[in-house]
């Protein structure tokens, strides 16, 4: 599947950019990857808040073979056929998969011990070591 191909199924959700990557091509939205493209299947990005949709489709995630075996990439699982021809529809998802794309871009820039106060620095003198005599 080409880039022009890709762009023109997600045009009624709106522009995208297609990049070569791993043997197949990713779909991005503001600099965030929403979509894989791998032997001419397309994978859209998927949560635990959204996998349920792809289950009740009947849909997998994601794999590939690797030298030790087959490995599956969860965050990814393969659209529904039907959207190949639903324009309406593959925007609707193309949609959720850039909220989960942008939930973990949330994720990912919350800095560690957010949650946590910040400690201030001590106001009172440091005090010398012992055994030490003014000179």
């Amino acid at each position: 599947m080409d880039a022009d191909t890709i762009r023109e199924l997600f045009a009624e959700f709106g522009p995208v950019d297609v990049r070569r990557m791993f043997g197949g091509a990713g779909v991005f939205v503001e600099g965030r990857l929403i979509a894989l493209v791998s032997r001419e299947m397309i994978y859209l990005k998927a949560d635990a808040e959204t996998i349920p949709d792809f289950e009740q489709e009947g849909l997998g995630a994601f794999s590939y073979s690797t030298k030790n075996g087959e490995h599956k990439l969860t965050s990814y699982w393969r659209m529904p056929d039907r959207l190949y021809d639903d324009p309406e529809e593959l925007a609707q998802w193309a949609g959720r998969a850039h909220a989960v794309a942008l939930r973990a871009a949330a994720r990912k820039e919350k800095p560690r011990n957010a949650d946590k106060p910040v400690r201030q620095p001590s106001r009172t003198k440091a005090k010398r070591p012992r055994g030490r005599s003014r000179t």
